[in-house]
This record gives C-alpha cells, structure tokens and sequence, in this order.
C-alpha cells in the first residue's frame, strides 16, 4: 500500500502542488466491484485547499489517472455505517450520496480519522460524524505517548516536504566543499554536527554579552509601566467626571423629548380645531339667509342658493376618527339639522305657493287664446321657476321627502292646468274644423262662453263608441275633368245634416291644416314642458333605462306601430327618465283622450281625412322618435298612431264594402260605375297627401286592396245588368280604370293597369262584333254554304255549278243590299250605339270606328269569295269600301 501511495504522489499530486494525506482502496457499494482510490490531499500553497479525490487505474494497468475531486468544505456527513462492529462500508454526503466498501475495516477508520484530523484543523468542526467510533476520534487527539498519531498531521506535513530551488543550490555548495560528503556519509553529518554546536555556543555567547542592554530595556518597560498606571488614574477621573455629564445630558434629554412631544401634540390639536372650525362654521350671512333669506328676488334666491351649498359642505364633511363623539361637534351638526329642516319647510312652502299662483295667472289668459288655436305660452313661468333649480337640487339631496312632495304637488297643479288649456284648445280646433258645416256655422256665431263650449263638446263628441264606429259614405267628390260631377248616392253622414255632396277639396285641405296646427302646437308644449321638468327637477334624460314601461309592438298588415303599456303592478322607477315619462304622462294624461277624440271627429266629418291624419301623424311620430324613441312625445303619438291606421283601415274596407252593397238602377243605362269613379277621387287624392310620405307602403297596400275589389265589383254588376250590356259595362269602365292609373302613375298598379288595358280591348271587341252581328245576313249565310263546300272537299272554282250556290242565285242575293239599305242598316247600328254608351266616358267615336273597321273587314272577305269562287264572272257587291266610308263618316256628322 505505501508503493501505491507514492507512486500516487508521484504521478498524480506532486504535478499538481498536492501532498497525499492518507489513501483507501474501495468500490461502489452493491455494484460490479471495480476498485479505485480514494485520497485526502492538501495544496503545498497558502491558502490550504484539502480535497477528496477519486483515482482510478487504467484499463491497460500500467498507470493511474484522476477522475473526480471533492473539495473536503462540501462534505456534510460522514456515516461509519455501524460503530460497535467492524463494517467496511462507509457514506460520504457531498452534493449527493456516495455509498463505499474498503477493501478493509483499517484503511477504512485510518482514512475517517485522517478527514476528521482535516475536519478539526481547517475546516472549524463543520463536518458531522455519524456511527463513528468515539474510541476512533479518541485516538486521533493528541496526548503523551501516542504523541507521534497525535501529531500525524504535522508529521504527515512535514514529512515530504520538498526543497526549493535555493535549499537545493546550498546543500549542493556545502557538499562540494567537503570530499567525502558522498563516499562517507557518517564523517559528513559528525562534521556538520561539529559545526552546529559551533555556532551554538557562538549565539549562547551572544546573548550572554548582551545581558546589559536587556536589563536597560527592563528599566525602560518598568518605567514605562508606571507612566500607563498614571494615565489610567487620569483616565477613570475622566471618565467619572463623563459619566456625570452623561447622567445631565439623559436628564436634558428626556427633558427635550418631552418639550416635543408636547408642541406635537399642540399643533396636532391646533390643526383639528382649524379643521372643525374651516369645515363646520357656517357664516352669519349663510345662517340668515337660510333663516329669513328673499326667496322671490333673484338676488335673494342667488344669497340662499350660496348658503344651501354651504350648509350642505358643511354637513356632508368627513369628520375624522373621534371627532363624532365630541360635544361642541354634535351640538353643531344638530344645529346644521335644524337649519336644513327649517329651510326645506320654507322653501317647499314657497314653491307651493308659486305653484298654485301659476294656475291662477295662466287661468286667466285663456280668455285670449279661445278663440284662436293656439296653446298658452309657459315660458315665463318655465324661466321664473327654473331661477329655484339649485335649490331644488340641494332639496332632492337633502329631503327627498319634500322634494317628492313637491314634484306631486306640481303634477297636481300643472295638470289640472294643462287640461284646461288643452280641452279647450281642442274645442276650437272642433269648432273650426265643422265650421263650413251648418251646425258648425251655428256653433261659430253663438258667443263662446263656457257652458256653451261643454254643451257643443257633449253634442260633437258623444259616446266614443259611435265616434269610433261611425264612417263616411263613399259618396264623395268625383275628379273629373269637368270637375263638376258628383256621386249620385244620397247616403248622408251621421254628424247633423252634413252630407257628403257639401264636402269638397277646400274642405280637406281646411282639416289638414287644422290638424296639422293642432300636433304643431302640442310638440312644442310637450318638448317644452319635459325639458323644463328635466331641468328643475335635476332629472336626466339620456341614460339607459329599464322599468315599468315596456313596449309591445302591434302587427296590423304587417306594419309595426310601436306602442307602449304601463304594467299594473307597482315597481320602484328604476330611473330618472322613467320619472321624466311617468311626471308627464300624468300631467299630460288628457293629450290623448282628446286627440283620439278629434280623430273620430275627423273621421266621422269625412271618412277620407284619415289619409291627412295618417300621414301628418306618422311624420310627427318620426320626428319625436329620432329624438327619443321613449319620449312621453313619441309614446302618445304611436298610441294615436294606432287609432289613425285603424281608421284609415275602417274607411278602406268601409269601401269595399259598399262596393258589394252597390244597386244599379233597371231603367237607366249603368254607365261609369259610382265606385270607379270614387276610387279615381280617392287615389288622385292619396297621390296628392302621401307624396314623399313615411307610409307609403300602407298606401300601396289600401291600393292593391282597392282595385282588386273594384274589378270583381265592375265584373259583378256588369253580370247583373239589364240595360246595358255586359260589354259596354265592362269597357266603359276598365277604360275609366286605364286612364285614372296612366294618369296617376301609380307604380304599385302597374300589373292591375295593363290588366284594366286588356280588358278594355277584349269587351270592346267583343261588343263590336256583337253589336255588328251580320249586317248583310243573306249574303252571309249564301258564302257560309260556299265556304261548307270547300270544307267538304269541292274546288273553289267548281262551286258556282252547284245549282244552289251558282252565279243567278248570288246576284239575286247581292240585288237585296243596295247602297241605300246599307246606309239605313248603319244608321239603325249607330243609334243603338249611342243609347249603350254613356257620355262621360265619350267612347262613341272609339266604338264607331272598331265598327267600320269591322264591317270593312267583313266586306273584304266576301270580295275575296267571290273572287275565288266565281273567277271571271265580273260579279261584284252594289257599293264599295269608299262608299261604307261615306256612309260612317256622314251617319257620325249627322248624329
């Protein structure tokens, strides 16, 4: 083993400025047992590194190589495995745990003992040792006869402890000077032994001679020994006199500490006597003002204003921790109380007042408004209240209380006020709407007082129900171009004497302007009125919503009408702009009512006024919406909306009805049916109201209605007409329907045009042929023979040998119809012509010509017969195509 180990430090550890402390021979535990080295080394150079090494043998043999080196400061614990037997196996803890076998149990505790040695020396203790023998360590402290494993280190140190270079030139020169150095080893060390005592005595010598000078250093340390003891009398004098001084300072000290806690304190509670003071003192001028303060002047509304505000900072300050539980403090938030109470009560009271003398004030300027449509202005009002918003502001922070009670205050006064002006608004609006009538004439001149103005409201208003249920007859103004013809219907509107022949245009448009006035009026009012409640009420209008209004929507013809319901149940208004509606629903609860009102009157004056209702209320209801769809404004007008289109529904389907109603007279002729020539009024008119209108589409729809209708009422009476005959009936009149939708332009009836065209053409033709029948009869019947010979197969040039079909028998035929009889015939067609016809449509002359057209027409196939027929026998008719001219031509001039 000592081979190996100096072998190890002579390959591995001296090339490395190492020296091999102690060496074991192990293997992994468990594993293929290949042995290795494991080395306690320690650097030659300061500071001293110890390690760990593990050295294995090559696989050639021949020699060693180091593999892996711990440095000893990274091993944690050392564990023995067992510390009363002997046990080979060994743990070291370094980053991870490395389990051994020695290959003996004595290398394995010279090896732990070495570490320890190392652990003890440079490394302070910080190594553990577990199942180490404690006999073991014993063994390694140093002690008297075992002096020599005590000190193993040292001597393990020192013991191959090499020369330097200088050592090495020294003992070179010395052994140089003496011959038998090399060859006489022993007469070399006795003479160096000589030499050494030599230079023994030498220095003994030395040190004896220089025994005075000691003594004089002795003297000198003596002295200088007493000096230090007097410096140290002086020094703890010094540091009792200190300590004095020290005991004076803590005294000032403290005396200091307490002077500033003292003034900390001060300006601690200076600054919250400011803060109280700053934040809760409310100024004389404030006091007074609230006390006793001009609530009618601007001046002394502005002082209040000021002086509510501060009242309101002064309470809503954030006291700080304690300051709510002193007196003076809660003695002033009580008094703060008193003062908001005592304020609130007068400026309710105030505003209430105000409240109740508007009412009066505008009471009485009604008298100048009766007899115009307009509404009374509430501007002046709006501008006097609005100068209390502030204060109605602070109210609503404060007392919610009062500041409900008002805003119901104001609902009560204001609508009551409201409806006064209102329902008598709406009664000159009545008046002048029925004023070209009879009654309305009698209700113009009788003076206008207010029991007469109810009296005249009972009379034109009735019971809802029949105002509601009553229409207008389809006997109204025909459009002609004569302009003078009128329904001959004499059914009569059940307002009063009022029929429909004193109705015209200048009629309507007087309703179209009254209405149009009326809902021009309103907007204004209601826009006004809900932005003054936003304003004086600190309500706001534009936030998102959710409450007691929903909305449902009613389909009527597949168009929308918006309409919203206020649910039964009681909920919390969950915003302020469900209060804005709720506040104006209430005091405007009686717009609606009336309007509804002046619609059935509208309707029950002429049924056709629901068209201007239907268009002037659809725009009003877009413009109110593109400002706010769930304005009170816009939710009334879609709730009159409603009503509108049903009216405007009742009077198409009124129409239709009295289509299937209509009567024709047995011992007239029919004519231009009265239908057709109402629905030309009522479309020229729709033309004139709904052009560039919002709701055109429930035009086009009243449209296609319509006309399906007239053309199965057309078909169906003429069918039932004795009179006239079914063609002329048909022609007339789809010829009437033809020209009023070319001349309109409707582009919804384009189809229903070109259908009215068609059936004009067919019933024209088919009453020409009719009416024509044959007017050379025997000729006719003669050339039917010819022609059933030529279907049975005989040659048309082989006819005329027929005895009954030859050349005697067709100039015998052809003699009977001279020029003259010709003539008669035509005049006698011309005047049954005339009776069928009516003037209005003036097809006299269209049917006429269809006639000559067709009698030539006839003529010309004859000529071609005989032509055929009978080639080369110079037969021909007694007149000619010029001569059939003539005789039209002369019997249309003559008539």
């Amino acid at each position: 083993m000592t081979a190996i180990k100096h072998a190890l430090q002579r390959d591995i550890f001296t090339p490395n400025d190492e020296r091999l402390l102690s060496i074991v021979n192990v293997c992994k535990a468990g594993k293929k047992k290949r042995n290795c080295f494991l080395c306690a080394t320690v650097t030659t150079e300061r500071p001293v590194q110890v390690n760990v090494v593990k050295v294995k043998k090559s696989d050639k043999g021949d020699f060693y190589k180091r593999q892996t080196a711990w440095a000893l400061r990274d091993l944690a614990v050392v564990d023995a495995k067992d510390a009363v037997k002997e046990n080979p196996e060994f743990d070291l803890h370094f980053d991870k745990v490395y389990k051994w076998v020695a290959s003996s149990t004595v290398e394995k505790n010279t090896f732990i003992s070495c570490i320890w040695k190392l652990n003890q020396r440079y490394l302070r203790k910080k190594i553990d040792f577990v199942n180490v023998s404690s006999q073991l360590l014993e063994e390694s402290v140093p002690s008297g006869e075992n002096q020599s494993v005590a000190g193993g280190d040292e001597e393990a140190v020192d013991e191959y402890q090499e020369l330097n270079a200088r050592e090495e030139q020294d003992i070179e020169i010395m052994m140089e000077g003496c011959e038998y150095a090399i060859s006489n080893a022993e007469a070399f060390a006795e003479k160096l032994s000589r030499e050494l005592q030599v230079l023994d005595g030498a220095n003994i010598q030395s040190i004896m001679a220089s025994e005075k000078q000691v003594n004089i250093l002795m003297k000198l340390l003596d002295e200088a020994l007493k000096e230090v003891d007097q410096i140290e009398l002086k020094l703890s004098s010094y540091e009792e006199m200190l300590q004095s001084v020290k005991e004076q300072m803590d005294q000032i000290s403290e005396s200091n500490h307490l002077i500033h806690l003292s003034n900390t304190n001060n300006v601690k509670l200076l600054s919250e006597i400011e803060f109280l003071v700053n934040h809760m003192d409310l100024a004389k001028g404030h006091i007074k003002a609230l006390q006793e303060g001009d609530l009618t002047s601007s001046r002394g509304i502005e002082a209040c204003t000021n002086a509510a505000d501060a009242l309101l900072q002064c309470m809503n300050v954030a006291l700080r921790p304690g300051h709510d539980m002193l007196h003076a403090v809660k003695q002033q938030q009580q008094r703060f109380s008193d003062l908001r109470e005592q304020f609130a009560r007068r400026l309710a009271s105030h505003l209430n007042s105000v409240f109740v003398q508007q009412g009066h004030d505008q009471s009485s300027t009604l008298a100048q408004h009766s007899a115009e449509l307009t509404l009374p202005n509430h501007h002046p009002f709006h501008r006097d209240l609005l100068r209390y918003a502030k204060l109605m502001e602070w109210l609503k922070n404060t007392d919610y209380g009062k500041y409900e009670g008002l805003t119901k205050n104001y609902m009560d006064y204001l609508s009551r006020l409201y409806e006064r002006e209102i329902k008598d608004f709406f009664e000159v609006a009545k008046i002048k709407m029925t004023g070209t009538t009879r009654e309305g004439k009698k209700f113009a001149t009788l003076p206008r007082k207010e029991s007469a103005v109810k009296q005249e409201t009972e009379s034109l208003h009735g019971s809802s129900g029949k105002l509601t249920g009553s229409t207008s007859s389809l006997n109204k103004l025909s459009v002609q171009s004569s302009g003078n013809r009128r329904s001959q219907s004499s059914s009569l509107l059940d307002m009063g004497n009022m029929s429909a022949s004193d109705l015209d245009v200048a009629d309507r448009t007087k309703f179209d302007k009254i209405f149009e006035q009326v809902l021009s009026e309103l907007e204004p009012l209601c826009l006004a009125e809900q932005d003054f409640i936003s304003k004086f009420f600190k309500l706001q209008q534009h936030q998102s919503t959710s409450g007691t209004t929903t909305n449902e929507v009613e389909e009527m013809d597949g168009v929308a009408l918006s309409r919203s319901y206020t649910s039964s149940v009681p909920q919390t208004i969950s915003s302020e702009k469900d209060m804005i509606r709720q506040m104006m629903t209430k005091i405007f609860r009686c717009i609606e009512p009336e309007l509804n009102n002046l619609i059935a009157l509208g309707d029950k004056i002429d049924s056709f006024n629901s068209l201007y209702m239907l268009v002037k209320m659809s725009h009003h209801v877009w413009t109110a919406q593109n400002v706010d769809p769930a304005s009170f404004l816009s939710t009334t007008l879609g709730n009159v909306l409603v009503t509108v289109k049903r009216n405007f529904d009742k009077c198409i389907s009124n129409q239709m009805k009295q289509m299937d109603e209509v009567k024709i007279s047995k011992k007239s002729k029919v004519g231009i049916l009265p239908f057709v020539a109402e629905f030309e009024e009522f479309a020229a008119l729709a033309e004139s109201i709904f052009k560039n209108a919002e709701r055109r589409g429930d035009l086009d729809k009243a449209y296609t209605k319509l006309i399906r209708a007239v053309f199965v009422s057309v078909e169906k009476v003429a069918n039932e007409s004795q009179k006239t005959p079914r063609d002329v009936v048909m022609m007339e009149n789809f010829h009437h329907i033809f020209a009023t939708l070319s001349r309109l332009k409707i582009s919804c009836l384009e189809a229903e045009k070109k259908e009215a065209k068609q059936k004009y053409t067919d019933h024209l033709q088919s009453y020409v042929i009719y009416s024509l029948g044959q007017p050379l009869e025997k000729l006719n019947h003669f050339f039917e023979g010819v022609e059933a010979r030529v279907a049975q197969g005989i040659r048309e040039e082989e006819v005329s040998y027929q005895l009954a079909f030859n050349k005697q028998e067709l100039r015998k035929v052809i003699k009977e119809y001279p020029g003259k009889e010709v003539k008669k015939g035509l005049d006698n067609l011309y005047k049954k012509v005339d009776k069928h016809l009516c003037e209005e449509e003036n097809l006299l002359q269209v049917v006429w010509h269809s006639m000559q057209d067709e009698f030539i027409r006839q003529y010309k196939h004859f000529e071609g017969l005989i032509a055929r027929c009978y080639p080369g026998s110079g037969i021909t008719m007694e007149f000619t195509i010029q001569d059939i001219l003539d005789y039209c031509s002369s019997i249309a001039q003559s008539h």
